[in-house]
């Protein structure tokens, strides 16, 4: 993965998006549904695209909107529709042909009482909250967001009524039936005007802001924090997630600190990803060099990415935290303080994080549920309290509420950056500070993710391979302690390959959206033996790809 030399720098006039030309196109430009890349198309989370490539136009969100209805018809889901949106430009014409398509058929829906933003997991929580209880007349919800995406970009999620992400069966229906409204030229979509839709006896506002900042005692202990008096920062980079913050310290009685509380679809602000691209990626050193740069005026600081289902941990000892070890850590920290957790709650995570999660369960005596890239994976267990903690290398999780109840199906930014807070304010010691203790006893993983080079055609074959098509017996040195092509949480496939050792791994992954394949890999033996086991990785890959095909 090659590093522009533009990374980290601040976004330059010349680089933004002509927001006017993007809402345009939205509205003029019509996609082919005959070219695969201008059809609807749900990846793990959600429809994605822009309305300058045909991707994302209004006549995608009205088919997938009215698809959705047609799928609450046919599932006999009736109960009042959660619906919120995030900063991208996109993001409001888009919420806007929701609504009208909606209304028209006659769709109660939930839509911000101050006609602002909302997190992706503001919108888990609404839906949770009003099903508890309830086996009749159930909520769900919609989030038009294309999460941490360029400025160009727009998305659209559905969230049914168990909260979280739909899986695969609910997207594919979804996506046949919007793609067949988009062929038949949108014959099928019922509509009326938005200020019909907006004034309709079925469109209510609902108090978002309220009734998940007055929750959020139930998850974290925000009397520990305001207790602690610490100094702390956050950068909502300009996301869903920026009227929050000033509520959360009226509300709780302990100040923060917002470093930038502006909206400007264009993230001008932001400082550049990897690539050059301006991308609200929390995880990214390069995006957050800005709020790396405030470090020492914190005792802890944290950002979140668009819909705030994402978070980026500052700490003042070592700056942006590895997604994988703040994870890690608070795994460790939680599951010794949640008294009101079941004892058999498991540990969660995907199968390309961190084989120091692993031991971390090991450690606390707890079961480890290990499931494939998608934080639909982690629904069930969350929902019934079996999963105390589910957690993506990505650096999204959520965890239960302080009795043991759910707190929400999708990922939550705000209450893992609560959590860092939490943390200091109860051990006097910032989530950096834990990790280093947690090495000391359980090893030093490095860990890394690499692109590589695959057509289509060996895409297709990766994600099909079988265990007995690897021949090695070693990898890096170290024999071959297990090959798995499905999660052993799930047994579901994880469309890609691992390879374990007692002190390393391997996972292959094709790419959803661009011709190479993915390569995660980790090792408890430092750079030099990661680096093997990355080259042998891609030379077994290559062998196995070529032999396939």
């Amino acid at each position: 993965m090659k590093v522009s030399a533009l990374a980290g720098e601040p976004t330059q006039p010349s680089m933004l998006a002509n927001i006017p030309r993007l809402v345009t196109a939205y509205y003029t430009g019509q996609p082919d549904p005959a070219v695969p890349e201008q059809r609807v198309a749900f990846g793990t989370s959600g429809h994605r695209g822009s309305s300058l490539k045909n991707s994302f136009n209004e006549a995608h969100i009205l088919a997938t909107t009215q698809a959705i209805c047609l799928y609450r018809q046919q599932q006999h889901i009736d109960g009042p529709l959660f619906l919120g949106m995030d900063t991208h430009a996109l993001s409001e014409p888009a919420l806007a042909s929701t609504l009208e398509v909606l209304a028209a058929n006659g769709v109660i829906v939930m839509v911000d009482r101050d006609n602002g933003y909302t997190p992706t997991p503001v919108i888990s929580h609404a839906i949770l909250t009003y099903n508890r209880d309830r086996k009749t007349g159930l909520a769900d919800g919609i989030v038009i967001t294309p999460s941490h995406n360029p400025p160009e970009d727009g998305g659209f999620k559905y969230n049914p009524p168990h909260g979280g992400p739909a899986d695969g069966d609910v997207t594919t229906w979804i996506e046949t039936q919007a793609n067949a409204l988009l062929a038949d030229n949108l014959r099928g979509v019922k509509r009326i005007s938005y200020e019909k839709a907006r004034r309709s006896s079925t469109t209510h506002r609902h108090d978002y802001v309220g009734a998940y900042v007055g929750d959020l005692g139930a998850v974290i202990d925000m009397e520990a924090i305001r207790d602690a008096k610490l100094s702390i920062g956050v950068d909502p980079l300009g996301g869903a997630g920026v009227d929050y913050w000033g509520p959360i310290t009226e509300r709780y009685g302990f100040p923060v600190t917002v470093v930038h509380e502006g909206v400007d679809p264009t993230f001008r602000f932001m400082n550049l990803d990897w690539d050059g691209k301006i991308r609200m990626d929390c995880s990214s050193p390069h995006a957050m060099a800005g709020l790396i740069a405030l470090k020492d005026r914190f005792d802890i600081a944290f950002a979140n990415d668009t819909d705030h289902d994402r978070h980026g941990i500052v700490t003042r000892t070592a700056g942006l935290m590895n997604p994988n070890h703040y994870l890690a850590v608070a795994i460790s920290y939680l599951f010794t303080q949640r008294s009101g957790w079941r004892k058999d709650a498991a540990v969660g995570k995907t199968v390309v994080s961190s084989s120091m999660i692993d031991r971390v369960a090991a450690k606390l005596g707890r079961r480890l549920v290990e499931v494939p890239v998608g934080f639909k994976w982690f629904v069930d267990g969350l929902l019934d309290g079996s999963v105390g903690f589910g957690g993506e290398e990505s650096a999204g999780a959520s965890f239960l509420r302080r009795d043991g109840t759910v707190w929400t199906t999708d990922k939550d930014g705000i209450i893992l950056d609560l959590l860092a807070a939490e943390m200091m304010a109860k051990t006097g010691r910032d989530p950096s500070q834990l990790y280093l203790d947690l090495t000391k006893e359980l090893g030093i993983p490095v860990y890394q993710r690499i692109d590589a080079p695959a057509t289509p055609a060996q895409k297709a074959i990766l994600k099909k391979l079988a265990p007995q098509q690897i021949q090695a017996s070693e990898l890096a040195g170290e024999k071959i302690t297990g090959i798995l092509t499905s999660a052993p949480g799930t047994g579901s496939a994880i469309g890609g390959l691992k390879v374990m050792t007692e002190n390393g791994w391997f996972a292959a992954r094709p790419s959803g959206t661009e011709d190479v394949y993915k390569i995660y890999a980790e090792s408890f033996k430092g750079d030099t033996h990661l680096k093997q086991i990355q080259e042998e990785a891609h030379a077994l890959i290559t062998k196995v790809l070529k032999s396939a095909s």
